[in-house]
């Protein structure tokens, strides 16, 4: 028998090994805009939006000083922040740009638009904003029908 997970289910936080702390803190902070909720010692921390307990933790417990992953690695291939509007979204992508951080990759996926950048651990990370349901395009049988499409950045950051 296959297990279905409850429809209420959701991802929660991610945690992150980094090489050094301060600067993924620093990161974190001042580019994608998340405030620091609780340290744990000079090992870890925890980060949020609005408050939240962690939306992310970083620890260096078995990475203090690691190198950067190979990119044909295996692990996580990007962690995913998700903006409630179009213009929380462009604030954020203007805030990235602002601080020099080099976009690796933009897209309209139909259901979203999502742009990609990587920490200073090579670890990627996916801003997106998602169109409601009802806009999400459907083949003929209603099928979700996601795409990679172009994203007109200068049309998004327009809004910010």
């Amino acid at each position: 028998m296959t297990y279905t997970a409850d429809p209420g289910t959701t991802i929660g936080h991610t945690h992150l090994k980094v090489s050094d702390l301060e600067q993924s803190i620093a990161f974190y902070r001042d580019v994608i805009g998340l405030e620091v909720q609780q340290r744990y010692g000079h090992d870890a921390a925890f980060m949020s939006a609005g408050g939240y307990h962690h939306h992310l933790g970083l620890n260096t417990w078995r990475s203090r000083g690691g190198p950067r992953p190979a990119p044909n690695a295996t692990g996580l291939f990007h962690v995913a922040f998700l903006y409630p509007t179009r213009k929380a979204l462009a604030q954020a992508v203007a805030n990235v740009l602002g601080h020099g951080v080099t976009l690796t990759g933009a897209a309209d996926h139909g259901v979203s638009q999502a742009l990609y950048l990587d920490d200073p651990d090579g670890n990627g990370i996916e801003l997106y904003w998602d169109r409601a349901p009802q806009d999400w395009p459907r083949d003929p049988d209603g099928n979700l029908a996601m795409v990679n499409d172009r994203l007109d950045i200068n049309a998004l950051l327009k809004e910010a």
